[in-house]
């Protein structure tokens, strides 16, 4: 645990068991304010839907959230982190500063839904003309957080400080040529200043039973890691291999030893890992072994000093193939998502919370980790932190087989909506209303 986390840890524990609690907004008001709201939000969703914008080209998503910000009364900051906007509603009683956070950019996905709304839109990735699709739920997560201004600036004279709303672009990496993402960008670009939040909460819509809600304290969603090799062999007739330097060969080998580290060298029961080699690209022609071979993968790791010794071994023995084979091997990792990190206090704070927006057995703080990632975790590393998960199958479909984010056929059940929405909502004013 680092310097920072203990000091986190320690006045966040002071500042949630001080004093007396103030008077809290009645749940039934929350609610009420929800359901009115429902209607825009569902608008929304299925606007931002069969619109979708690659990271750092948000431009109508932004223009949209901005507008909407500025028409509830609150200080807006647009341009935060390229195309990122911050909304700050400043409540009617003094007091602390929480944050909320929504990501914005959608994928390079194919949509195969068949909802009405689909995403016909093409965007431009890697200098190609490719289809456009919010295949991950960012949809979903910028309405939420949209209906959340809105209810909580109709309680403005009733908040006890102040409300940071952050609307991020870029969270599924940077794009290539650029050296960092969306969080990170935002950061640099002061959305954690004036005010400074003295928490940060965060959800996203996955695969599960809808209107469940689930995180865990501490390490909940992987680190992750790009991964690129690049192999240099000597090129030469496929009918004689051993005129030249065979880098489709050291390329298989490669894979298998890449899942060999991971499967035989590390036990998954204390520390989840995955390791996988996900692009191979070489040659031009059937019969004609090429000079070089690209590889890129991902690593996702939840225990810092495991990640570094497993880069190093990985970077020994794909080293050791290429010499094997007379090739030479060029091995580059760099981050793309930190560790999410959820503050372990306000994890178990959270809780009870949770279960009053989502109801009692529809809540569990103590889920299993995940191997996906989320830039989140840098926003989380600057202020105390939780980000949960909020289960999102449609009706009449088994979690366990559903479209899993990122892929053509993934959907959101609208029904879950409104959840996210009073989560937000209600993270927000009970974190406010604690002495």
């Amino acid at each position: 645990m680092t310097i920072r986390r203990l000091v986190f840890g320690s006045a966040l524990a002071l500042a949630l068991s001080a004093g007396a609690a103030l008077a809290q907004v009645p749940l039934a008001r929350v609610e009420a304010a929800v359901a009115a709201e429902t209607p825009k939000v569902v608008a929304w969703r299925r606007d931002l839907h069969a619109n979708p914008e690659l990271g750092f080209s948000e431009t109508r998503t932004a223009a949209l959230v901005a507008e909407h910000l500025r028409a509830l009364g609150l200080e807006v900051r647009t341009g935060v982190g390229r195309t990122g906007v911050v909304g700050v509603l400043r409540g009617g009683l003094p007091g602390r500063t929480v944050a909320l956070r929504a990501d914005m950019d959608a994928l390079p996905v194919l949509e195969a839904t068949g909802l009405p709304f689909a995403s016909t839109a093409t965007g431009t990735y890697m200098g190609n003309t490719v289809p456009v699709a919010h295949a991950c739920g960012h949809d979903a997560h910028i309405a939420m957080l949209m209906g959340a201004a809105e209810v909580l600036a109709g309680m403005k004279a009733d908040i006890a400080g102040t409300v940071v709303f952050i609307f991020q672009p870029a969270e599924e990496g940077a794009p290539p040529g650029e050296p960092k993402g969306g969080a990170a960008l935002m950061i640099e670009d002061g959305a954690l200043r004036d005010p400074r939040p003295d928490a940060i909460f965060g959800l996203h819509v996955v695969p599960g039973r809808a209107g469940t809600v689930f995180y865990r304290p501490r390490g909940f969603m992987a680190a992750s890691d790009r991964v690129d090799i690049v192999l240099h062999g000597r090129q030469t007739h496929g009918a004689w291999p051993w005129k030249g330097v065979d880098v489709i060969a050291a390329s298989a080998d490669i894979v298998q030893t890449i899942n060999s580290l991971t499967a035989r060298t590390i036990d998954p029961t204390t520390t989840p890992t995955v390791f996988t080699i996900a692009t191979l690209d070489a040659g031009v022609r059937y019969n004609i072994i090429p000079d070089t071979a690209t590889l890129s993968g991902t690593l996702r790791t939840f225990d810092i000093a495991q990640r570094d010794d497993l880069v190093r071994r990985a970077r020994t023995a794909i080293g050791n193939v290429a010499e094997n084979y007379g090739a030479t091997a060029e091995f580059n990792v760099r981050q793309n998502a930190a560790l999410v990190f959820n503050n372990e206090e306000l994890s178990a704070w959270l809780a009870p919370v949770l279960t009053e927006a989502a109801g009692e057995g529809n809540v569990n703080p103590a889920t299993p980790p995940t191997t996906v990632a989320e830039d989140f975790s840098y926003l989380s590393q600057e202020v105390p932190g939780v980000f949960y998960h909020l289960g999102a199958t449609p009706d009449g479909v088994d979690p366990a087989t559903a479209a899993p984010n990122h892929s053509p056929g993934f959907d959101v059940n609208e029904k879950v909506l409104p959840l996210g929405v009073k989560t937000h909502v209600l993270s927000a004013l009970r974190f406010l209303e604690r002495p």
